[in-house]
């Protein structure tokens, strides 16, 4: 602990709540929210969290009430926020994609671009970033805020959507197709400005990034260790599609060397086989929990 210092940080609530635990966990952190709180406990003694709408995070953030957070770099933009970016994590509710916000229209109707909406009614929750994309393409268009169930506003309640998605399936399902893309987004650790200019904040919301980004390297890779003669060493490496180069240490036999190495778990199916057919033994695969790259 240090001098009773606490950062405030925020966990956003909502779709990515889980998902964002989810990851801290898997970074070291154990945090616990209670369903009724908004003040989730967290096993660091100098971390204070707070669960906010990934939609008011950023604004939160560059006023002060909150040192960090984490909120996708849209609600960043439609908030015109000034904060420190400090790392990108690419995941959200469902994969480990970034999302896209897209223009959306009925399929049946006869628009083809963005220029054949003007003068039409585009309905959306990302209000502010909708009015500066068509303004800047100089298309006049009524931007009107969705409070939700976007997707089946048009054609009766609006002539289109801009709406984020990650398969498209809802919007395919809605009959819906989209004809542009406005922007890719994904979730960001961001920090106050004056926040990260204290040195021990600055520090804390480091480590943060760190771990973090460490837990999500580790996520679909798995370490792999091995036993190899030296005559066959070359072979065999020549096998592995190392995430860097494989550690070759040597054994106590002198004819002998061991290969420690980490890939892609999808890979191992048709590695290991290789492998043993290049001369190597006592092959083991074993999970990580975290990669610093």
């Amino acid at each position: 602990m240090t001098d009773g210092r606490k950062l405030k940080l925020g966990i956003p609530k909502g779709s990515l709540q889980d998902a964002t635990i989810a990851l801290f966990e898997r970074a070291g952190w154990r945090i616990f929210a209670n369903g009724r709180s908004y003040f989730p406990t967290i096993d660091d003694a100098e971390i204070e969290c707070m669960l906010i709408r990934a939609q008011e995070m950023a604004r939160y953030v560059e006023h002060g009430a909150l040192d960090a957070g984490l909120t996708g770099n849209d609600w960043v933009l439609e908030n015109d926020s000034d904060v420190e970016r400090v790392t990108s994590l690419t995941y959200s509710k469902q994969s480990r994609t970034p999302v896209k916000w897209v223009l959306a229209v009925p399929e049946d109707s006869p628009y083809q671009r963005p220029e054949d909406l003007a003068g039409k009614i585009i309905a959306t929750e990302l209000v502010e970033f909708t009015k500066r994309y068509f303004a800047s393409k100089h298309i006049p268009v009524k931007v009107e805020f969705s409070w939700g169930a976007t997707e089946v506003k048009p054609p009766t309640l609006a002539d289109g959507i801009v709406e984020v998605t990650e398969t498209g399936s809802s919007l395919r399902a809605n009959r819906l197709r989209i004809i542009e893309t406005l922007m890719e987004s994904e979730t960001q650790l961001i920090a106050n400005k004056s926040a990260f200019s204290d040195a021990w904040k600055r520090e804390k919301i480091g480590n943060i990034s760190l771990m973090l980004n460490a837990a999500m390297a580790a996520q679909d890779r798995v370490g792999l260790m091995l036993n190899v003669s030296k005559r066959d060493v070359a072979e065999v490496l020549n096998v592995l599609p190392a995430l860097n180069s494989p550690t070759v240490s040597q054994l106590s036999d002198s004819e002998w060397v061991a290969v420690n190495t980490i890939l892609e778990e999808r890979e191992v199916r048709d590695v290991i086989p290789r492998l043993k057919a290049a001369g190597a033994t006592g092959i083991v695969e074993y999970p990580l929990s975290k990669v610093v790259l």
